[in-house]
């Protein structure tokens, strides 16, 4: 990693930890900072911020407490998940003390550059696409970001001749100053995160950041089907190339004749693409795009899209149980994810839906449900989704307390050649941790079956 200097002997505030925190502030410990971490949870129940401690650095932990910002701090790292809203956020504001995300430290540090990957649907996809497509063309990437791994971590390990390719949040985004990838992709944008943002104008902008330091050098890949991503590439100084699963394009990514396309060069058949999804062809287009912008051949491209059949918790298949297929998509957070999972089968499904009530209606999902037999029902919004369900007319309806009770619930009301998927359409907070764990409960609930 580089061996900055702008960092020693800065007062510097970690505010939140998770992995990201406690990244950031054992990397500016190393880096001589004056590194001072606070975070909500206790300290007796915080072993993160327990092991700062040993360190050497100041925890502050049980709360937030707005007047530390008064102890003279040049700097504040930002968990991402911490709304701007947030006192201690705008108590810096009011102050003048710069706000950052965990990401620009990783940017400032690496000696790679990165490829950076941001739109509302398909990122974790995408991420995974380009990962391994580089992989198999020999360009030694490292992956980061919210796909796992942390990006100053990685970011320190990193050398020259690697790349790294980062899952971008909104959140993430909003916290930069100087990141700037050699490769920017929107996959595409729709309303989401209302609550953290505000307006939608807000959540695009914060995507938009993903582009706001690139230059002539730099390549940004956007969607050429929506007009907000075109919006953001006509505001970009970078060299944009477009993708389209809709038309044929002059240049950039596109399929023609059934086949996928890149600046006029047929590189694969549509029909030897073993990702399933109509949507995933928009990831598997950016993805393309930013491997043969890196320099990875067909060769390499074809032998990851023939044997690529998708990342865990997105539409991921799960098992099949006496002629019942199993589908775990748990990270469809949102209505336009689960939209696109519903697209995906032909055979009835069995939907299991429900989460964080963020104060919207579901009834974009209407014209999607005429496949649903059956619709089962947890955690906060059960009561809007099964309003939606009856308007369209599904007969059978379940509430359940959660998703491992749903799983033989489903199971109960199915018959072979029935799909029984998880897609909440919701995020997952109301009741679990992450949609990691509970994708993991419906794949645990599911074997259990077994």
């Amino acid at each position: 990693m580089k061996q900055i200097k702008s960092y020693r002997h800065k007062k510097i505030l970690v505010l939140g930890l998770a992995k990201s925190g406690v990244s950031a502030a054992t990397l500016l410990h190393k880096l001589g900072a004056f590194v001072t971490v606070n975070d909500k949870k206790p300290l007796s129940e915080n072993p993160e911020a327990q092991g700062l401690l040993e360190q050497g650095i100041k925890v502050i932990c049980g709360d937030h407490p707005v007047e530390l910002l008064d102890e003279g701090f040049e700097l504040i790292v930002k968990n991402p998940g911490i709304p701007y809203s947030n006192p201690m956020i705008i108590g810096a504001m009011e102050r003048e003390i710069p706000v950052i995300t965990e990401v620009e430290l990783a940017y400032e540090i690496s000696e790679a550059p990165f490829i950076g990957i941001t739109g509302t649907n398909g990122k974790t996809t995408t991420t995974t696409l380009v990962f391994e497509m580089l992989k198999e063309g020999d360009k030694k990437p490292l992956i980061a970001g919210n796909i796992g791994t942390v990006a100053s971590g990685v970011a320190e390990m990193a050398e020259k001749d690697n790349n790294i390719v980062i899952e971008l949040s909104s959140f993430q985004l909003m916290g930069i100053e100087t990141f700037n990838p050699k490769i920017a992709i929107i996959t595409n944008l729709y309303d989401a995160h209302l609550d953290y943002h505000g307006t939608r104008k807000d959540y695009w902008k914060a995507k938009a950041n993903i582009t706001k330091n690139q230059t002539e050098l730099e390549y940004l890949i956007i969607n050429a089907d929506q007009e907000q991503t075109l919006e953001i590439a006509r505001s970009s100084k970078a060299k944009i190339v477009p993708f389209s699963t809709k038309k044929v394009l002059a240049d950039g990514a596109y399929i023609e004749d059934e086949w996928i396309c890149f600046n006029n060069e047929k590189v694969m058949p549509v029909a030897d693409i073993a990702l399933p999804g109509v949507h995933n062809l928009e990831n598997i287009l950016s993805a393309m795009a930013a491997a043969k912008i890196s320099g990875v051949d067909n060769s390499a491209i074809q032998s990851v899209l023939r044997t690529f059949t998708g990342v865990r918790h997105r539409l991921q298949y799960v098992a099949e149980i006496n002629g019942r297929k199993f589908y775990n998509d748990s990270k469809a957070t949102n209505i336009l994810a689960t939209v696109h999972a519903l697209a995906a089968f032909e055979a009835p499904i069995i939907l299991l839906a429900g989460g964080l009530d963020r104060g919207n209606e579901f009834d974009e999902l209407i014209p999607y449900l005429k496949n649903v037999k059956a619709l089962i029902t947890f955690g906060q919004t059960a009561p809007k989704l099964e309003r939606v369900g009856k308007e369209t007319g599904i007969k059978t309806i379940i509430r359940v307390d959660n998703v491992e009770k749903a799983v033989p619930a489903a199971f109960q009301l199915s018959e072979a050649g029935d799909v029984i998927l998880l897609s909440p359409a919701c995020a997952s907070w109301d009741q679990y941790k992450t949609f990691e764990v509970r994708g993991d409960i419906f794949i645990n609930a599911v074997h259990m079956l077994k």
